[in-house]
C-alpha cells in the first residue's frame, strides 16, 4: 500500500520502531487504559508485532497516529501462525483458495471523534485487499470484558450468522463457550461492538464461540469476511472510499 494523504490526516505503514511504539502505546489507551488495566511501559506489546505490518492513521499536525491497525497475510497451512491461531482451530481455513488477510489490533484514540479517521482507516483496509487480492478477511472481533454476563444477548444474536462448516473455527482455547448455548437468551445485537457490526454488514460470519481473554481483559468471536460474499453495493462504496 502506498501512504495517502486526506485533509490533515495520513495514512500509511510504520516505517520504525519508534511508529511501532507509537502504535502501541495509542494501543495500550483504547484497550487497556481505557478500563482500568494500565502497563509500567504504557505500551500494548505482543510477539506478533514483529511479523505483522502496522498500519497507522497520522495526525500530520502532530505526527501521531489517531488510529492503527495491524495485518499479516497468509496462505494455506501458514494460517496455523496467525493470532488467532493461538485461541481457534484454523485447520479447516488451511484449505481456503485464496490469499487470507488478518487483521488485528484496530483501534482509534478515544479521545478523537473525528469521523474521517474511521473512513481512511477502511479505505486503507480496501487498498491492502485489492493490492494483495484477498479472499478472506479475517480476526478477533473482541468485547470489553471478559465476563460472560455481560455480552449474553449480543452473543445470542450472532446464532444466526456462525460460520459456514466449510470454513467454522473449531474450539481450542481452555475457556470458551457455546454460541447455542445462549440462544435461550434474550438476543439484542444492540451492545455488539462496532467493529463486529462493520464485519456482519458485509455479510461476515463468526465462530460458533466465543473466548474469554483474560490477559486483554475480553470476550472475541472469530469473525470472517470473504471478500467475494460483501454485497455489490457495499464493496462499491468501499473501493469509491478507497480511490477517493
Amino acid at each position: 500500500m502506498k501512504p495517502f494523504a486526506r485533509g490533515r490526516y495520513e495514512v500509511r505503514f510504520a516505517q520504525s520502531e519508534a511508529e511501532v511504539e507509537a502504535a502501541q502505546r495509542l494501543r495500550h489507551k483504547a484497550f487497556l487504559a481505557a478500563r482500568g488495566h494500565t502497563r509500567a511501559d504504557g505500551r500494548d506489546v505482543d510477539a506478533f508485532d514483529a511479523t505483522a505490518r502496522h498500519v497507522l492513521v497520522l495526525d500530520t499536525a502532530c505526527a501521531e497516529p489517531v488510529a492503527c491497525y495491524r495485518v499479516q497475510l497468509f496462505h494455506g497451512t501458514e494460517v496455523a501462525a496467525s493470532y488467532a491461531a493461538q485461541f481457534y482451530d484454523l485447520s479447516r481455513l488451511t484449505h481456503f483458495p485464496e490469499p487470507m488477510l488478518e487483521m488485528g489490533r484496530f483501534c482509534l484514540d478515544p479521545s478523537r471523534h473525528d469521523p474521517d479517521i474511521l473512513r481512511l482507516a477502511w479505505a486503507a483496509m480496501t487498498r491492502l485487499v485489492d493490492d494483495a487480492r484477498v479472499g478472506l478477511l479475517f480476526g478477533c472481533s473482541s468485547f470489553n470484558g471478559a465476563d460472560i454476563a455481560l455480552h449474553a444477548s449480543a452473543l445470542a444474536a450472532l446464532t444466526g450468522r456462525v460460520a459456514p462448516s466449510t470454513w467454522r473455527p473449531a474450539a481450542r482455547a481452555p475457556e470458551q463457550v457455546t454460541l447455542a448455548k445462549l440462544s435461550a437468551a434474550t438476543q439484542s445485537a444492540a451492545t455488539l461492538p462496532p467493529l463486529l457490526r462493520t464485519y456482519l454488514s458485509m455479510g461476515g460470519w463468526v465462530s460458533d464461540h466465543a473466548v474469554i481473554d483474560r490477559h486483554m481483559d475480553t470476550l472475541h468471536v472469530l469473525t470472517g469476511v470473504e471478500i467475494a460474499a460483501i454485497p455489490a453495493a457495499r464493496a462499491r462504496a468501499l473501493r469509491i472510499l478507497a480511490a477517493s
